[in-house]
Order: C-alpha cells, then sequence, then structure tokens
C-alpha cells in the first residue's frame, strides 16, 4: 500500500480530508480510493492551468503554490500549501474537469492524485466512514471559497499599506502575539498581495522608520498594533 510502504500515515491522518475518521479505517479508506502517487522536483510544474485534471490533488510530502497567470505573463500566488493539504478542490467536480490554475513545487513534493468519483460515487465496499469523507469534502470546498473571497478583497485593496497591515493584522489576530511569523517568503507575498517585491520592500521600511514594525526574515513585530489597526480594511 502506497501511504504503509512510504510512511505517509500521520500525514493522512491529519489532512481535513480524513477528519473524524479513525487511522485504521483511513488504511481500508484508501485501498478504496485507489489514489496514484507522483513526484515533483523543486521548480517543476505539477499541473498548468487548462490542462485536464488527474484528480483531486492532496499533498503528502514538500511545499506547492497555487498560481495564477496574467496575459502579460507575471503570476499571482493564490496559497502556499502544506502536507495534508488539498488543491484542485474547487474544479475537479466541475464538468469540464480542468485545472483553473497552475500548481508548481517549491520544494521537492509528493503529492496523491484521487479520482473525485471515488470520493462522492457510490463505495464498491459499502464503508461506514464514506459519508464522513463526503461530509469532510463539502466543508473544505466551503471553506476553500471564503478563502478564496478573502484573496480577491485583498485584490481589491488599493493602498500598499493598506494590503500590509490588513495582511499583518489577521497574522497578528490569529497567531496571538506582537512577533507574528509569515506563512511565506518576501516575493511569494508579494504575488500573494499582488504587488511588485521592491515597492513592498519599499513600505515595510517606511513602516518600520515609522516605528510601526520590525522584522527579519519571516518574522515581523507589530510594535504599535493600534495605528496598524488604522490601516486595516
Amino acid at each position: 500500500m502506497i501511504f504503509i510502504k512510504n510512511n505517509w500515515t500521520e500525514v493522512l491522518a491529519d489532512s481535513l480530508l480524513f477528519s473524524d475518521i479513525d487511522r485504521k479505517d483511513i488504511i481500508q479508506m484508501i485501498t478504496c480510493l485507489n489514489p496514484k502517487e507522483e513526484s515533483f522536483s523543486r521548480g517543476e510544474f505539477i499541473a498548468q492551468a487548462g490542462e485536464p485534471m488527474k484528480g483531486l490533488g492532496l499533498l503528502l510530502q514538500g511545499s506547492v503554490s497555487v498560481l495564477k497567470e496574467n496575459v502579460d505573463g507575471s503570476r499571482i500566488i493564490m496559497n502556499i500549501l502544506k502536507p495534508g493539504e488539498l488543491f484542485g478542490e474547487m474544479a475537479v467536480f466541475s464538468e469540464e474537469r480542468v485545472w483553473p490554475a497552475s500548481i508548481s513545487a517549491l520544494t521537492n513534493s509528493t503529492v496523491l492524485f484521487i479520482s473525485p468519483d471515488k470520493i462522492v460515487g457510490r463505495c464498491a465496499n459499502a464503508c461506514s466512514f464514506h459519508r464522513q469523507l463526503t461530509v469532510n469534502m463539502l466543508r473544505i470546498l466551503s471553506d476553500r471559497a471564503m478563502k478564496l473571497n478573502r484573496k480577491v478583497e485583498y485584490m481589491s485593496i488599493r493602498g500598499m499599506r493598506e494590503k500590509l497591515c490588513t495582511f499583518f493584522w489577521e497574522l497578528y489576530r490569529k497567531q496571538g502575539g506582537n512577533i507574528i511569523h509569515l506563512p511565506m517568503k518576501r516575493n511569494e507575498l508579494a504575488d500573494f498581495l499582488n504587488v511588485s517585491r521592491p515597492s513592498m520592500s519599499r513600505e515595510m521600511g517606511r513602516m518600520r522608520d515609522e516605528g510601526l514594525i520590525d522584522f527579519h526574515l519571516s518574522t515581523v513585530k507589530i510594535l504599535k498594533p493600534d495605528k496598524i489597526a488604522e490601516y486595516v480594511q
């Protein structure tokens, strides 16, 4: 079995797709789902927008980015995924079944591709836990739709400082402290906010000079939360 051979049990158990399903049942469920395992090198495209879908992607190892490419060739990072997370779930149940965005490996990565028919179709083995899998899938789709809506909201924010302060404020509230850890690199953050890296760096420098924040590598210290909040949109 794939997950036993490569020791993916922990990753699968922590994935939202298998939430509230016992680990022993996950073993049987993987047999029913019969996924295909593929490995990708750093920088390699796992999928490209417009191509036919292989199935729902579940990241087992590594890190991947979800990219949208503009007509001028520039790219916007929609999301950064870690092991246990899914990609392609918003389109894999559609009639066309083509990738709506490109998926690129940020590091050497391993992916399981699962046929959507195996998730929502009738289980040949009449697994008692298959209904929970469908419920989990619906929850994931709902959550992803909410995140996509938030991404659109970021793109509608005009000012550079407003974009940065809104992003930092959300992490500040989520992580519960003045020192926040960015979930992506600076160039990836610039792509996510749909701004240029140099302009973003200059604005962060101005915010540091004004005593609003301090930063080093992927860590940002919020020095004046009340002032940051004034720019949040």
